[in-house]
């Protein structure tokens, strides 16, 4: 059958088929710089490598390579070349391209495990890259696997037959996904902004190393806070005195694990396993999920914690973890922002059995200390910061996903 010289989605306009070119009639690819130990140094030309191509983007780092100039006896790289991953020891990271940006005037190459493209159209071809036959050449033609480096020949891909559009069209495709692009990494660094003002919050809204007081607090509040016992401020559950799971089965209740519930609570369904609902009834009888729960990880995912949601449909829980339930004067909200901070996470981790698979007894987790405001007016606000703060990064999440899904879709449609 012949294939198709047209995308499914195009530019208003342009109705012509596409041109089938070789990948060297479009772009100029040359191979990378051979140094020697002794060309490396402190102060020089930055050489180019697989870790300056972190998924679809391109950065410096403040590990990259330098070289003597004198060590230079190939062209420099210039901004919009694209940088191409040619070998590397983890064959699924061979391939990998972006676009440089942000260098210096002949400050710059590529080193020898890399390609480097020059093209007229640089937005699209970089884009063009992402679509299914880039990666069906990738399958092809990259070798690798049982420790071997995976390698991209330079020939094979100059040769690779592609179809093009017209220069206009290509500028037109090219802007799109740069603005694409660009929303996507605008979106990707207030998440990162966000992940790391909760890790800093976590650092310093609780007391840490023997203190009595956190390094920042709401206003209003100046009371020591005290230090209790899991089991002087609630229960702790072990849900499968067997330790066994039970049978799966086709058509059930889900049967979570740690990795099955995100930060809100909300289980995934699609990962969860079903078990019957005859072990529901046979739970209940140990503990009552109605009751605001948190569950912590105690064996793999060792210290997780995660909300045992109320509010939704009966599902029951992993021996892998432990249920626990809190008394009224104690904010669960605050409790669970508190386990997820880095003094209790490193007193729990310091209580596993140390062997492969690491975990912790449910007496032992029974006898753990948190620390606790007096003022359930002062949890209350730490729990309520915390969850609006999720509930943000949450946001800023599935915006990154629905944008990375858009381009995903798009990289399908607009290319031939």
């Amino acid at each position: 059958m012949e294939k198709k010289k047209k995308p499914e989605i195009r530019f208003r306009g342009f109705n012509e088929d596409w041109e089938q070119r070789k990948f060297s009639d479009i772009v100029e690819t040359r191979r990378g710089l051979t140094y020697k130990p002794s060309d490396i140094c402190n102060n020089g030309i930055r050489v180019l490598r697989s870790s300056n191509i972190i998924e679809d983007s391109f950065i410096l780092n403040d590990d990259d390579v330098f070289v003597k100039p004198e060590a230079i006896n190939i062209e420099y790289a210039r901004v919009n070349d694209i940088l191409i991953t040619a070998a590397n020891g983890s064959s699924r990271l061979v391939g990998k391209h972006s676009i440089i940006s942000k260098i210096l005037e002949k400050s710059t190459v590529h080193g020898g495990f890399m390609l480097l493209g020059t093209t007229k159209e640089p937005y699209f071809i970089n884009a063009s890259m992402g679509s299914s036959w880039y990666k069906q050449f990738i399958e092809l033609y990259v070798s690798g696997g049982n420790g071997s480096i995976g390698n991209l020949n330079k020939n094979d891909l100059d040769n690779q037959e592609i179809y093009i559009p017209s220069e206009e069209e290509q500028k037109k495709i090219g802007q799109y996904f740069k603005h694409l692009d660009d929303l996507i990494t605008l979106h990707q660094r207030k998440l990162e902004k966000l992940q790391n003002f909760k890790k800093s919050m976590l650092e310093k809204m609780f007391p840490q190393n023997d203190s009595k007081t956190p390094q920042i607090r709401f206003k209003g509040f100046t009371n020591d806070w005290e230090q209790r016992k899991f089991n002087e401020i609630g229960i702790v559950i072990d849900p499968h005195p067997s330790h066994r799971a039970p049978k799966e089965v086709e058509n059930g209740i889900p049967f979570i694990g740690i990795g099955d519930v995100d930060e809100m609570g909300n289980i995934n369904k699609q990962s969860a396993r079903l078990v019957s609902e005859s072990i529901y009834d046979e739970h209940r009888r140990r503990y009552d999920l109605s009751i605001p729960s948190l569950g912590l990880g105690r064996v793999a995912s060792l210290g997780k914690v995660i909300r045992l949601r109320s509010d939704i449909e009966k599902y029951t829980v992993s021996p892998t973890l432990s249920v626990l339930q809190f008394a009224q004067s104690i904010n669960i909200d605050y409790t669970y922002a508190y386990m997820n901070s880095p003094g209790f996470k490193n007193q729990f981790e310091s209580k596993s059995n140390g062997s492969t698979r690491q975990s912790v007894g449910t007496e032992t987790v029974r006898i753990l200390d948190l620390s606790i405001p007096n003022s359930m007016d002062e949890q209350q606000k730490i729990g309520t910061f915390f969850i609006n703060l999720d509930h943000l990064i949450t946001l800023h999440q599935r915006k990154l996903e629905k944008l990375q899904n858009i381009k995903k879709s798009m990289l399908e449609k607009m290319f031939v």
